[in-house]
């Protein structure tokens, strides 16, 4: 009987001892495997590389479009008559960066400070609203007698493509489509890498904003010394 008891105690202990050990390390296990993964996080340089890639994945970027309205008028005179038609003609111009373009020269770092240069805006359009065109003419005798008609309307749709894509081309709509452009790739690059625990300042140029030849990061350097600035 007290040999069979202390076998079992015998038994219980080691079984504890046994539990303990993997308890133990178990704990070391999990603190060593957050350690690991403290020390091996991605550097800033191949988070800002891997965004760049899932830029250029969707090809093209169109953050901003507008609505414009142009009013054209053609004149033509023949046989002494004179026959004229104005054009109403509304249509919706999208504006897209080709992301596509964008390589690793693009990326520049100073700093804390990276620089992304993007391509240049693209006027995408006109789409012309067919159904919400409107039309007035004038010398339905000559149009009655002659082509002039035709011709005036060709005049018009050509003339009236060419101003709404004039007006997408103003500066205040091309600041607008800059802007949210800038802030949706920004947001591309600085939400990574504040993930990883890089507060980096990004700042999104474009061609005509950039002064000089783009700076490449020097990978070669450690990610201290990148973010420190240090050479």
């Amino acid at each position: 009987m007290e040999g069979g008891g202390l076998k079992n105690g015998c038994v219980g202990l080691i079984g504890a001892l046994i539990a303990l050990i993997l308890v133990v390390g178990g704990g070391f296990w999990f603190l060593g495997d957050q350690l690991k993964r403290q020390f091996t996080a991605p550097s800033p340089v191949t988070v800002a590389q891997a965004s760049l890639e899932g830029l250029r994945e969707q090809s093209r970027l169109s953050t901003f479009a507008a609505r414009y309205v142009a009013v054209v008028t053609s004149t033509q005179s023949r046989l002494g008559l004179q026959a004229k038609k104005t054009l109403i003609m509304p249509g919706t111009v999208r504006y897209e960066v080709d992301l596509s373009k964008l390589q690793q020269r693009n990326l520049s770092w100073n700093g804390n400070k990276l620089t992304v240069t993007l391509p240049p805006i693209e006027v995408i359009g006109p789409e012309v609203d067919i159904n919400n065109i409107r039309e007035y003419g004038e010398g339905g005798i000559l149009m009655s007698l002659t082509n002039v008609e035709e011709q005036l309307d060709e005049a018009n749709r050509k003339a009236g493509q060419v101003e709404l894509v004039r007006q997408a081309r103003e500066e205040t709509p091309m600041r607008l489509a800059r802007d949210a452009t800038r802030r949706a790739v920004e947001r591309s690059f600085a939400m990574p890498l504040k993930a990883v625990g890089v507060d980096a300042q990004v700042e999104v140029l474009f061609p005509d904003e950039t002064k000089g030849p783009d700076e490449r990061w020097d990978v070669s350097r450690s990610v201290s010394d990148v973010l420190a600035n240090r050479h």
